[in-house]
């Protein structure tokens, strides 16, 4: 299924899980847009449909589910569970295909953040630091935007026009050069990984646009944004960020 995946650049592999308690961490921890639950003998793991309705515990807003099994044995409880789409394996590429393109009519692409895919089936993979854009993005070149989706309401943004992100336990806060705040349902963690590079994480609680950085106060642990009208914190933990900050703003005083 991995293999089959990587034929659809618009899409990537976060984490996958061959346990119940595996794969309901790995979805609360990565929030991703899309999984694939694989059902029957032939997956050997403990997952079921259940782990469905275990999430509601934790989360308003689930991902999408695909089930995967060689039958059709779990169909009438998968429609009933309110699933996205159930594919009988082994899984053929174009019923893969038609799957992803009628999910993307759903959850349309946008802005470069690209829906990010749960499997059940080996250890938990991270992206890679190599995969996010080049770190001499100019502000010309930001003229990207993201969708924040809450419940049933798609708001669309130009990344250049968010100052900071700030979490509040599995969401994250969009702070807007305008004033103005949005909530997405997703963990920083998630935009920490897909953001492009000219946002740096300098807190646990913080992501900085550098382009509207204004002031580094290193004695107070400050970082002033939006011409000193916003102050966050940075902490030791991500000092390397600062400092890489500092010098790409100011190289002459590195």
């Amino acid at each position: 299924m991995l293999q089959q995946v990587e034929d659809f650049p618009e899409y990537y592999c976060i984490g996958t899980a061959e346990t119940r308690e595996k794969a309901i961490d790995t979805i609360l921890s990565n929030q991703p847009e899309l999984v694939f639950l694989m059902l029957g003998k032939s997956s050997k793991s403990d997952i079921t449909l259940s782990i469905i309705t275990e999430l509601y515990r934790f989360i308003n807003e689930l991902p999408y589910f695909v089930i995967i099994s060689e039958t059709d044995k779990y169909a009438y409880e998968a429609l009933k569970t309110g699933v996205f789409d159930y594919i009988i394996s082994p899984v053929a590429l174009t019923e893969l295909r038609r799957t992803l393109l009628k999910f993307q009519k759903v959850i349309p692409l946008s802005g470069g953040i690209v829906p990010q895919i749960v499997e059940n089936v080996q250890e938990l993979q991270e992206k890679p630091e190599s995969e996010r854009p080049a770190a001499d993005v100019s502000k010309s070149d930001v003229d990207i935007q993201i969708c924040i989706k809450s419940y049933g309401d798609y708001q669309f943004i130009a990344l250049k026009d968010v100052v900071y992100l700030q979490a509040d336990n599995n969401t994250t806060d969009f702070h807007l050069y305008n004033g103005k705040k949005l909530t997405a349902y997703k963990t920083l963690k998630h935009y920490e990984n897909n953001l492009p590079s000219f946002f740096y994480r300098i807190h646990n609680s913080y992501i900085v646009n550098s382009n509207y950085v204004s002031r580094i106060n290193t004695g107070k642990s400050l970082c002033y944004l939006n011409n000193n009208d916003v102050s966050v914190s940075f902490s030791k933990t991500f000092k390397d960020n600062i400092d890489t900050i500092i010098r790409k703003i100011a190289p002459e005083y590195i």
